[in-house]
């Protein structure tokens, strides 16, 4: 029953990932992918067809992502993170975008690859280690997740939400009491916080408190009854009852 956050949400990232997009037609292209992304999608093509060259490709590629067409998003990011005349910074963001595609796209281990591609240019980027912890845990390598959520949260040790990450390893490798207190560190540091709470339940179910386990999934549906940790929280209660 452990409880891996997973917001498979590709960052927006419209200005300053590419190192020749800061003209008004790659802007409208990204603003318009968010909006209308069939149209933008189309406009990127014309507009790469008329010589667009790589801005245009990374539109059409935003586009791909929000209109659910993740597998085709996701190579297009990874080759253009591999183009020459960027920054270590534009590469290492468009290998994290590629990484999150591909994630959508539930192809874990292709994430991973672009996730460590990243880290590459960009080690110490606490939302790459992250992301890439979060490819790891889908493929259930708990010791590589935990792994880089310890190293991100060395660099930041303030991340309530590294924590319950982390916990969630922890937990699903059988490391109850280092998880347990994960948990508790992230409340400490935001208190009410509901995928913490919806974790902990997990774990006093797991130790057969049941009673503990719907006190605090009841607190996060009373909280927040609109988030996902609530709607997660709701399944468990009934799973549980």
């Amino acid at each position: 029953m452990s409880y891996l956050v997973l917001p498979l949400l590709l960052a927006a990232a419209a200005s300053g990932a590419r190192a020749d997009a800061p003209d008004a037609s790659y802007q409208q292209c990204a603003a318009l992918a968010k909006n209308d992304p069939q149209a933008a999608y189309n406009r990127a093509l014309a507009w790469h067809s008329g010589g667009g060259g790589s801005s245009a490709e990374h539109c059409g590629a935003l586009a791909l992502v929000q209109l659910g067409r993740y597998e085709e998003a996701a190579p297009k990011l990874d080759a253009l993170a591999q183009q020459t005349g960027i920054t270590s910074a534009q590469r290492a963001q468009l290998y994290d975008q590629a990484g999150n595609a591909w994630l959508l796209a539930e192809n874990a281990a292709r994430a991973e690859i672009s996730f460590s591609n990243a880290l590459a240019f960009a080690a110490r980027d606490v939302d790459v280690l992250a992301d890439r912890a979060r490819a790891r845990a889908m493929r259930k390598n708990w010791s590589g997740a935990e792994a880089d959520l310890s190293s991100a949260l060395g660099l930041d040790n303030d991340r309530a939400d590294l924590l319950v990450l982390r916990a969630s390893a922890r937990h699903a490798a059988g490391k109850k009491a280092e998880a347990r207190a994960d948990i508790d560190s992230a409340l400490a540091i935001f208190p009410n916080y509901g995928d913490a709470l919806v974790e902990r339940g997990a774990m006093k179910f797991e130790d057969g408190d049941a009673k503990g386990a719907a006190v605090d999934w009841n607190e996060v549906i009373k909280l927040s009854p609109k988030s996902r940790a609530a709607a997660l929280a709701g399944e468990y209660l009934n799973e549980t009852h």
